[in-house]
């Protein structure tokens, strides 16, 4: 088996390096838009264009199963995985990570889409955005919100101007509940935007909201890709990719 690790998440990272240490070959895989991660293995940074397509990449390199493990809104780039290992006649197996729950004390405001839960903000005072890269039509929505300051917090600088009114906060997780806490008592943050992410990399701004009272605005996760496989903890991913190595 070589097996193909759609990666760029703190899960695909501990997947990886549990792989390497029971000696299965495995290739990992990143965007690279961000960082290289530290993991021992074959790493694969900035796409699978350079090689003339994933489907090429996979006749290339041998490759006989994907393993995705990127973000849960990382949509575009599951579907092209699905689509190459049907074309490939490999398997394609899926780890999605947990949501996040509501817990009773918790203000959420749950939106299917981003544009109806940018329109929502508009009687907000202070918002803090935490969805990665927005639009220029985004900003410039937000920018029409009278006395209305917003803080984008990414791990990239933001691809688009930002207005007067926006502060953009360079991080990259994971997020302590102190600094959370420090964040946003200081910019007197009143709503949150987030994407139902889930695991514990990000989790800590929604504790924080939930004891300063303040509103979260909730993208709900989108249609998840068909897979052969879909794992939801890593015991039985790591079971089942090491019985099918043997």
């Amino acid at each position: 088996m070589t097996l193909l690790i759609l990666g760029g998440t703190a899960d695909g990272r501990r997947l990886a390096e549990t792989f390497y240490q029971r000696s299965v070959p495995i290739i990992y895989s990143v965007a690279g838009l961000v960082r290289v991660p530290d993991v021992h293995c074959e790493v694969v940074s900035g796409g699978f264009t350079q090689f003339g397509g994933l489907g090429r990449y996979i006749a290339q390199r041998q490759v006989t199963a994907i393993l995705d493990v990127t973000h849960p809104y990382a949509q575009t780039m599951s579907a092209k995985a699905a689509a190459a290992a049907i074309e490939s006649v490999i398997p394609y197996w899926r780890f999605n990570r947990p949501e996040w729950i509501q817990g009773d004390s918790e203000n959420w405001r749950l939106f299917k889409s981003r544009s109806a839960l940018f329109a929502a903000l508009s009687d907000a005072k202070s918002v803090f955005i935490t969805i990665g890269q927005v639009s220029q039509d985004e900003i410039n929505q937000l920018a029409g919100n009278e006395g209305q300051k917003q803080f984008l917090r990414t791990a990239v600088s933001p691809q688009c101007e930002l207005p007067d009114s926006m502060v953009w906060i360079k991080a990259i997780g994971p997020f302590v509940y102190e600094d959370e806490l420090g964040l946003m008592t200081k910019y007197r943050i009143d709503a949150l935007v987030s994407k139902n992410s889930g695991g514990s990399s990000t989790v800590q701004k929604l504790h924080v909201a939930r004891d300063l009272n303040v509103n979260v605005y909730m993208l709900s996760r989108p249609a998840m890709t068909t897979a052969d496989i879909c794992f939801t903890n890593h015991a039985e991913c790591v079971k089942f990719v090491l019985s099918a190595s043997n």
